[in-house]
């Protein structure tokens, strides 16, 4: 074990060099159940996926009535600054914190990240402990985070067990907000999880990532009837790669995994686009979820529609 601590530090130090780990994860989302992994709990870099614990601590401050969606934030000279993917902020201009939201969600804006961490947490540093600190709340035991995006930093490292774990939180912890995941494009903004979400029969999620030092990662979830699983795969060789082994991984997934088992989530699964409904909500707030409307169609992508109550 300290041998592959040592192995992920120096590849996160080196910055440069291609990922060579490879890890997995397949998890039953409603009762947690691994059924198949590979290199589970091995340091690797996160990349993109970091954004997840981003957005989860922003969501708890929208569930919260801490922050509001509508909120106006104006962006630091260091968010607009950020390398890498970006949703295109410019230092000074005013956007809303839910548009920050989907241009994380959506568009894996590194410079939107930023910006949100900074306006719930005062900082970017006071935001990052809270990162670790709600890491550790959740038992996420393998995964230290160094910033909110997930750019190649030393010691800023997970594993796929940690991060499909988080994945399934947000599906249970959130449903109010899941159905953001599904969208293929919004605000002019693309998902970068598309291919998936576009060609796998289900998907409705969540978040890839990319650096040099990760390789092209993914945390992934499909739903079929009333199955749903949450997959991870760590250190792919390239986005096709990553496409074809996040697939047969489902595929293997919904073969084991049994049509029927318990789950409860807190509240009712909505639409991220549309209006917020304060009765539905209190109506449905604590009750377990009824039976999904209908089976996911064919692929082409799954509209939120069918997430709806």
């Amino acid at each position: 074990m300290i041998r592959n601590i040592l192995l992920a530090l120096l590849l996160t130090l080196a910055g440069g060099a291609q990922a060579a780990i490879r890890a997995s994860v397949v998890m039953d989302a409603r009762t947690g159940e691994v059924y198949a992994a590979e290199g589970a709990d091995l340091p690797h870099p996160p990349a993109s996926l970091t954004k997840m614990m981003t957005l989860y601590l922003a969501f708890e401050a929208l569930e919260t009535g801490l922050r509001s969606r509508e909120d106006p934030v104006t962006v630091s000279a260091r968010a607009a600054a950020q390398p890498g993917s970006r949703m295109g902020l410019r230092a000074g201009q005013v956007v809303s914190l839910g548009d920050l939201v989907t241009g994380v969600a959506l568009a894996s804006g590194n410079d939107a990240a930023v910006a949100l961490a900074e306006v719930l947490a005062g900082s970017e540093a006071a935001f990052v402990a809270r990162m670790n600190a709600r890491a550790q709340d959740l038992g996420l035991d393998g995964t230290r985070y160094a910033n909110p995006h997930g750019l190649t930093a030393p010691g800023h490292l997970t594993t796929a067990r940690d991060m499909t774990t988080l994945g399934r939180r947000l599906w249970l912890d959130f449903p109010e907000f899941w159905g953001l995941f599904a969208h293929q494009q919004a605000g002019g903004m693309r998902h970068t999880n598309s291919r998936f979400l576009s060609g796998y029969a289900g998907a409705d999620g969540i978040k890839t990532g990319y650096t040099r030092a990760a390789g092209y990662n993914i945390t992934a979830s499909a739903m079929r009837g009333e199955k749903r699983l949450i997959v991870t795969v760590l250190g792919a060789g390239s986005s096709a790669e990553r496409l074809a082994e996040v697939t047969q991984r489902m595929d293997q997934g919904f073969a084991q995994a049994p049509d029927h088992a318990p789950v409860r989530r807190r509240g009712v699964p909505r639409d991220w686009m549309a209006p917020r409904d304060p009765l539905l909500v209190a109506q449905h707030g604590a009750a377990q979820d009824p039976p999904p409307v209908a089976a996911p169609g064919p692929p082409g992508g799954v509209g939120i529609g069918v997430f709806l109550r």
